[in-house]
């Protein structure tokens, strides 16, 4: 009987463990880390009842390949850390040879933290256009509170880091929508970015963009000398909302027209839409309040849900 209940400890000792809440990003991944715990669980109690421990040997937690797989965790090596304003930051992981990720627009990848021997997972959008070859980035904004935050503070070029996915994303078409009008807060730049490049790119893609991207300060706008290049194509606007300036005297002269100061609001929104070339199909990313706030506005703006979309 003594072997019997050592076994069951062994059992127990190699059960998977039920995620916490706090390592599920609330994306809506397929997979969800939930579905590989019971993908998992469903393996464990095979073997358990097969009382053989050689059928758990197939599952393998991380792999090493640098192929980026939904179900599970890959090691890729940080080339470069930059950081863009007091709290934000560019990072850039290096692929092997000339790979490439191949995310299809506005995808999102999962990274895993280790904080205080707690396991924690969020979702990032790479700003890298999804055939960038050799590379991928990666824009991040740390929190002082933030668990990921205090994981993500500690990097250095050559750590490793942990990622999975691909998930999500928005099913762009070229010239499928007239107009794109991107409401972006933020970091929530990052899937707007791979979408307007996409559409640089192509020759034949003439549809029409208008990006609000929402900031604090102007000091606070990331990536503008990307920006500046993207609004200089014929099909593509960009207006700067920031909220903390109180006037547009102190900003270049060549902001000053497409600024506004104070927060977007219903109003803005109208005037926004009333200045679009075509009825616009709204891509929204930006805090979970921002999110809510926008579709408000646009629906008092007589937008209609199916011509949203919300990362």
């Amino acid at each position: 009987l003594q072997t019997m209940s050592e076994n069951e400890d062994d059992w127990l000792a190699l059960k998977p463990q039920e995620p916490s809440p706090s390592q599920c990003c609330g994306s809506g991944c397929k997979p969800c880390i939930y579905d590989v715990y019971e993908k998992e669980l469903a393996q464990w109690e095979r073997a358990k009842a097969k009382r053989d421990k050689s059928l758990l040997m197939e599952k393998k937690e991380q792999s090493n390949n640098s192929e980026l797989n939904p179900d599970t965790f890959t090691a890729f090596n940080i080339s470069s850390v930059e950081q863009l304003t007091e709290d934000t930051y560019q990072y850039k992981f290096e692929l092997p040879g000339n790979s490439s990720l191949r995310l299809s627009l506005g995808q999102h990848i999962v990274l895993r933290g280790m904080v205080n021997g707690l396991e924690v997972q969020r979702a990032y959008t790479p700003i890298s256009p999804g055939n960038a070859e050799g590379y991928f980035e990666v824009l991040i904004k740390c929190y002082e509170a933030g668990l990921m935050s205090q994981y993500i503070k500690t990097w250095k070029k050559g750590d490793m880091v942990f990622w999975r996915g691909p998930f999500g994303g928005f099913p762009y078409r070229p010239n499928k929508h007239g107009e794109l009008l991107m409401l972006a807060s933020g970091t929530g730049l990052a899937p707007m970015l791979p979408i307007l490049q996409s559409i640089t790119i192509d020759e034949e893609d003439e549809t029409f963009v208008t990006l609000v991207g929402c900031f604090r300060t102007f000091d606070r706008i990331y990536l503008k000398p990307l920006l500046q290049d993207l609004a200089r194509y014929w099909n593509i606007r960009i207006f700067y909302v920031l909220s903390q300036e109180t006037s547009l005297e102190k900003l270049p002269w060549s902001y000053q027209e497409n600024t506004y100061t104070g927060r977007l609001n219903e109003d803005l929104v109208k005037t926004i839409i009333n200045s679009c070339r075509r009825k616009p199909f709204v891509l929204i990313c930006g805090s979970s309040a921002f999110n809510e706030d926008m579709s408000k506005y646009l629906k008092a703006a007589g937008i209609e849900e199916n011509s949203c979309f919300v990362f």
